[in-house]
């Protein structure tokens, strides 16, 4: 969960998740992946926010919420170029983050391009560091 740094939940520590009532929202595009999380994760725990904006871009979404336009849901690394003077902050609200798996696929007998290959190298190895399968890669399909 991200706000900028003036919101009124910025620095709380372990926010329960219904403190989110009626807050300005800022949601992805409808079919991504991250906002289906989100609602779903809203309904489960019966809380409803105020849909300010529909964006389809991580980087309009910082913007929206710097300009204090509302809150939002994104993947932590879409923060991590913003550095230690960012006007965003991650808040600590209960149920956050959204933990979702990822699955990466390529036909059998394609030979890989240099750049995906050492992608795919990376997916593997870092694979190897998670604690749980978050990261499942099938070799060959």
């Amino acid at each position: 969960m991200v706000a900028s740094c003036s919101h009124r939940l910025a620095g709380k520590r372990n926010i329960p998740i219904q403190e989110l009532n009626g807050e300005a929202f800022i949601m992805r595009e409808p079919g991504s992946g991250t906002r289906e999380a989100v609602l779903k994760l809203f309904a489960k725990h019966q809380v409803t926010v105020k849909v300010k904006l529909e964006l389809g871009s991580n980087e309009a979404i910082k913007q929206a919420i710097m300009g204090g336009l509302g809150i939002s849901v994104l993947s932590r690394h879409t923060l991590v170029s913003e550095g230690p003077t960012s006007e965003l902050t991650i808040l600590d609200v209960q149920q956050f983050p959204i933990e979702r798996r990822w699955y990466v696929a390529c036909l059998n007998g394609k030979q890989l391009s240099v750049i995906a290959a050492a992608f795919f190298e990376f997916l593997l190895e870092h694979s190897k560091q998670v604690s749980t399968p978050y990261l499942r890669l099938l070799t060959r399909v």
